[in-house]
């Protein structure tokens, strides 16, 4: 993942403001976004930020019915950080077909290896395998075969 491309900054920050929203109950205030892009200022897609965590807030019912077949257990019980990944890789594979597939799943990936626990990844990868096999069957067909190519 290239550290200083506005998107993945953006999806960064994205992560850390749903999860403070998560973790408080209650939507991100607009001074607790300031604070979460300041690190990234100079670097972050802030219309792309703004969109993502509206999105997800907003399409959180969407979102989580979405999930719920391919995850093991209630969303309640997952970890608020791989939560947080699971649900804005879920909305771009919903609100935003012009990115593909593989980068949604290794953008989500490596979000979970940064911020989530230690095997938090693998269980992101399996279920956004299993979301993004349904809500981009097309996508997902290509990626598959091109893995099994090699």
């Amino acid at each position: 993942m290239a550290a200083g491309l506005p998107r993945t900054q953006a999806r960064r920050a994205a992560v850390q403001a749903l999860y403070q929203s998560l973790v408080n109950d209650q939507r991100p205030e607009p001074s607790a976004l300031e604070f979460v892009t300041a690190e990234y200022a100079d670097r972050i897609d802030k219309n792309y930020f703004n969109d993502l965590v509206a999105g997800v807030l907003n399409e959180m019912s969407k979102i989580d019915e979405a999930l719920s077949f391919a995850v093991d257990r209630e969303l309640t019980a997952i970890d608020p950080v791989e939560a947080s990944v699971l649900r804005l890789a879920v909305y771009e594979f919903l609100a935003k077909p012009e990115i593909p597939y593989r980068v949604v799943l290794n953008e989500a990936v490596e979000l979970a290896k940064s911020f989530g626990g230690e095997q938090g990844h693998k269980y992101v990868n399996g279920v956004l395998d299993k979301v993004g096999s349904k809500l981009r069957p097309a996508e997902y067909q290509t990626a598959k075969a091109a893995r099994n190519r090699k």
